[in-house]
């Protein structure tokens, strides 16, 4: 798929979605963790959990004053929360101890943090600091490989690679929250509803079965 074509498709999907909540930056350390507690577990435990977490923490300092245990409790019922509890406390204290405090902004920065892979660095650098990176989750995966960006057999980073290089700088931002929505409703990981689909006619429907 070329430049223009992947052009076309964001701007026709940005007119169906709603994803002007994206433009309110999130404080980086909020969205870090948040992206964290997200890691398996469904935006309709994730973000409501995160909501109350933060009423308490306001920076890496604060979880330093609690043990791994109480952690856990604050993040109940966010899958994986032992393991989750054990990350945030190990990464906090890297951040106040290295960065006095502060999220890096960098990719590679991220990345050396516990529990942080390429799709949280992405995330955190996506919707705290306004970078033009695309974060692939499972929405983004399928949908790219439906549309033939990627092939099947790639893993994330080599779909993120893909994206990178066919969708426009300026316009990178977008895909993660279009593809999201679009995947929630329409191009699902289950099922590909193409009658509905907005931008049916530019996809070459490749599905993992055939």
């Amino acid at each position: 798929m070329n430049k223009r074509t992947m052009n076309i498709i964001i701007s026709k999907l940005n007119k169906v979605y709603d994803i002007s909540w994206k433009d309110n930056r999130g404080d980086p350390f909020e969205v870090l963790i948040g992206t964290i507690l997200s890691q398996r577990t469904k935006d309709e435990v994730t973000w409501p959990t995160n909501e109350e977490l933060f009423k308490k923490i306001k920076s890496p300092d604060d979880f330093l004053e609690y043990s791994e245990e109480e952690i856990a409790d604050m993040i109940y019922p966010v899958g994986f929360y032992n393991q989750k509890a054990k990350y945030i406390k190990e990464l906090s204290k890297i951040l106040v101890e290295d960065y006095g405090g502060i999220v890096p902004g960098n990719r590679e920065e991220l990345m050396r943090l516990p529990g942080v892979g390429g799709k949280t660095a992405d995330c955190t650098l996506c919707y705290a600091f306004d970078k033009q990176v695309i974060p692939v989750d499972i929405h983004v995966e399928v949908i790219s490989k439906r549309l033939g960006i990627a092939n099947w057999k790639d893993k994330p980073e080599i779909v993120r690679e893909k994206l990178h290089k066919t969708v426009s700088e300026d316009k990178r931002n977008l895909v993660n929250a279009l593809f999201v929505e679009h995947g929630k409703k329409i191009c699902t990981t289950r099922k590909a509803y193409c009658d509905k689909c907005p931008i049916e006619k530019y996809c070459p429907k490749i599905f993992k079965e055939s």
